[in-house]
């Protein structure tokens, strides 16, 4: 009697897997067909044995027979047994390539009948808006034209599934479905339900007492739900996410001196309706940590510590903040290399003090291993060359290999904002002391065209066109063009610059914009425009020059007759070109300051025209801004200092050169408010700007107890300031029976109230303010609406 082993797949798809026959709208289950091997041998039948002079293969139409005998391994002649002959149809059943197979011995020919799996004719995903179909192809590992597998559809089901957990959609699912079609071919069909978005209703904090929750919800890429939550996807609940912002809350405190800070828990609760989560983050702040004694010694006969100890700027009782110590570590490094020491490393020691909560810090010199870098291979940069991405290595093949240099490298090809995703790895070369430097990008996009609408409380209701290319051509360069027109301006902008001229931090570049205005009340029009080229580098660690030529053009036309006579003088002068060299120093503190908190700006700067042009002048422009936070860094505190001179040995200044101040510099007061005026009979009233200025702003930042989700958070300011200064010449044009008013320097006061808000289109300003003091003359301003900016 012949025994007959078979086995069949039991159910396996848990999603719903199910066929339908192409010319039937009849969907049956097709995974009852489909599971675990089942033996259907007597237990008697493991006592026989089997000789086989023959085996026969039934049922196979694209696998080969040869390949169907190598998965079930009898030989003809070879005596088995019947557990042999079990593992002999688990083998070809584990193969993945059969939806059913029997195994039958009769006599001494050996049967073997199965039934293939379909091809896939094409896949198919349905019901999926939130994701393209490109994107879900390739997180499948099912493909067509290849052998159909229902375990490796369930497990494309699950990943589907997963690409939808990422953005948040918990809910979401995804079933299997297969449609038969002739010749044993089946179109896969992944139909999808996106479900809904799992925000993060609330984000609360235990163990924190030095900071607020709300401090730092802020420091979390995470955020809550709130009024905009269409719009802004950081509410939206994902794991990784949360991961990366306890990393950040780490970092938060460890440059804050809390160097005992943990995250003890992370609870994510989800809601009943799964559509929200509740995070709360159990912390342990510690205490806070100052800097002690911070000194230099070596190891090293030829290296001078004393040196190295003075280009430390650490200094006792500052806070301390690992970020501080590498950047001294890359300081003195940089020194031993501009000294021709190479391989010298530094390996900080800190020694804590708890009775007065203090690190001493010492910067031990010592000689690192002697290996180079044998070259830097790049991959992944279809549009940058490479040569874009080379030069944020400060070294090339050849030099010493510096571990901390290939990690700031790796940060400025990061910050470039070219790529999606920047690897930089060291590897073993060629031998044991040559490294190989592996930089693996992605690429992303970098350019911008954008259409729109605007609005100002100066200019009225405008549209605005602009483009903008951050990586032009794969260089590098930046390349910028816009029109924005208004109901009184019309301004045109065209910028290319190339950062890395000659392969080093060296940015050449030039601006090219042409403004038409009507001066606010149509008295008159004004024409200007500026061609610049410049040149801008570092000098110091923290500061950068910038030296340029200006060619500027200006004129004066549609003058009404009811304009004074000294606008009226300047008007027929006609055009007029300026040709000027100019230089801008800038010390910024923003990249390596010793006080996170803090930050200081100032700048300065020069023009001197009479190089070819009309007249001769030089023009003179400062600012210094300073800013902190307080009070937990709750509050941000910021004064501004600022002020410009013009002076003329050859021509005079005319209203287009001279300082009108709007909103942006003096709040307040409207475009050209405040400063020298023509006034007269017949509604005379020009204003003619003067030829220095000076303003002081102070202003705090704070919260106003509204849910942060909100993005809405107050200021309160006050600034004082004063524009005067007109040549005699220029008062000699004063109309007949006219007066020029204001000449002078009278400070004027304003206090205003201000609403910040991170709205979606961007960070705007409102600003509502009173002028404490002024002059008769003047025009102020009770509101203006701007974009918020921060230097």
């Amino acid at each position: 009697m012949a025994k007959v082993i078979s086995a069949r797949k039991a159910p396996g798809f848990a999603r719903g897997y199910q066929v339908a026959n192409a010319t039937r709208a009849v969907c049956l289950s097709f995974a009852v067909a489909m599971g675990a091997g089942v033996a259907t041998i007597p237990q008697v039948a493991y006592a026989q044995s089997y000789v086989f002079n023959s085996v026969n293969i039934e049922g196979n139409r694209r696998v080969e027979p040869g390949t169907i005998l190598s998965y079930a391994g009898i030989a003809r002649g070879q005596r088995v047994s019947a557990a042999e002959l079990n593992d002999a149809y688990q083998r070809i059943l584990g193969s993945g390539l059969f939806e059913t197979v029997e195994i039958v011995p009769q006599g001494s020919r050996l049967t073997i009948r199965v039934v293939e799996y379909p091809t896939i004719n094409r896949i198919t995903f349905e019901g999926n808006r939130r994701i393209k179909d490109e994107d879900l192809a390739q997180a499948i590992q099912s493909q067509s034209r290849r052998v159909f597998s229902p375990r490796v559809a369930e497990a494309d089901a699950l990943a589907v599934s997963r690409a939808y957990e990422v953005q948040g959609r918990l809910a979401a699912r995804v079933t299997p479905k297969v449609i038969r079609r002739s010749d044993n071919r089946v179109d896969l069909v992944f139909e999808v339900f996106e479900g809904g978005v799992a925000e993060v209703e609330r984000i609360g904090f235990v163990g924190n007492g030095k900071y607020s929750d709300r401090r730092l919800r802020r420091v979390l890429e995470t955020k809550q739900a709130g009024l905009l939550r269409a719009v802004i996807r950081k509410d939206t609940f994902i794991e990784d996410r949360l991961e990366f912002d306890q990393q950040l809350l780490r970092d938060f405190y460890a440059s804050r001196g809390y160097v005992d800070f943990r995250i003890t828990g992370v609870n994510a609760e989800l809601s009943q309706e799964r559509d929200a989560y509740f995070v709360t983050i159990n912390v342990e702040e510690g205490q806070q940590f100052k800097f002690g004694e911070v000194t230099v010694t070596s190891d090293l006969s030829d290296v001078d510590a004393e040196l190295f100890s003075s280009k430390v700027r650490l200094r006792k009782g500052k806070v301390y903040s690992p970020s501080l110590v590498e950047n001294e570590i890359a300081r003195l490094e940089k020194l031993a290399v501009n000294l021709g020491l190479n391989f010298v490393r530094v390996e900080p020691r800190v020694t804590r003090n708890d009775r007065d909560l203090s690190l001493d810090v010492d910067f031990r010199l010592v000689r690192g291993e002697r290996i180079f870098i044998e070259r830097i291979d790049i991959e992944g940069n279809t549009t940058t060359l490479d040569r874009v991405i080379r030069r944020q290595f400060e070294v090339v093949e050849g030099d010493p290999f510096n571990p901390r240099a290939i990690r700031e490298s790796a940060e400025r090809i990061r910050a470039l904002g070219f790529f999606n995703k920047a690897d930089v790895e060291a590897r073993e070369g060629s031998s044991p002391q040559q490294v190989v430097v592996d930089v693996d990008v992605e690429e992303k996009p970098t350019g911008s065209i954008s259409f729109g609408g605007s609005y100002s409380t100066q200019n009225g209701f405008g549209a605005a066109f602009s483009f903008s290319e951050r990586n032009f051509l794969g260089r590098g360069q930046s390349f910028s063009f816009r029109i924005n027109t208004a109901a009184d301006t019309q301004q045109y902008g065209l910028r290319f610059v190339e950062p890395g001229l000659f392969g080093r931090d060296l940015s050449l570049g030039f601006t090219f914009a042409y403004t038409e205005t009507d001066n606010d009340n149509a008295v008159f029009d004004t024409t200007t425009g500026v061609f610049q080229p410049f040149l801008e580098f570092p000098v110091a660690e923290q500061a950068r020059l910038q030296l340029r030529y200006s060619l500027d053009y200006g004129e004066i036309t549609s003058v009404d007759t009811g304009v004074g006579g000294i606008v009226t003088a300047e008007a027929a002068e006609g055009e007029r070109y300026d040709s000027s060299l100019g230089y801008t120093y800038i010390f910024d503190t923003q990249r390596k300051g010793l006080d996170p908190n803090t930050r200081y700006r100032f700048e300065f700067g020069q023009d001197f025209a009479g190089l070819g042009g009309d007249t001769t002048f030089v023009k003179t422009s400062a600012k210094a801004i300073a800013q902190t936070m307080v009070w937990n860094e709750e509050v941000t505190l910021r004064a501004t200092l600022e002020g410009g001179a013009l002076n003329y040995t050859k021509g005079d200044s005319r209203v287009t050169d001279r300082f009108l101040l709007g909103p942006d510099i003096m709040r307040g007061f409207s475009s050209g408010g405040i400063g020298p005026r023509e006034i007269g009979p017949g509604g005379v009233d020009d204003s003619l700007g003067g030829n220095f200025y000076a303003v002081a702003r102070f202003e705090a930042e704070f919260p106003l107890g509204l849910p942060e989700e909100y993005g809405i958070t107050g200021g309160l300011f006050y600034d004082i300031g004063s524009v005067w200064g007109l040549s005699d010449a220029t008062k000699n044009k004063v109309g007949a029976g006219n007066t020029v008013v204001s000449t002078g320097f009278d400070a004027r006061h304003v206090v205003g109230f201000s609403i910040f808000w991170k709205s979606a289109i961007g960070p705007l300003r409102l600003n509502f303010t009173e002028a404490l003091q002024k002059s008769k003359w003047d025009e102020p301003q009770n509101f203006n609406l701007t974009i918020s900016t921060q230097f």
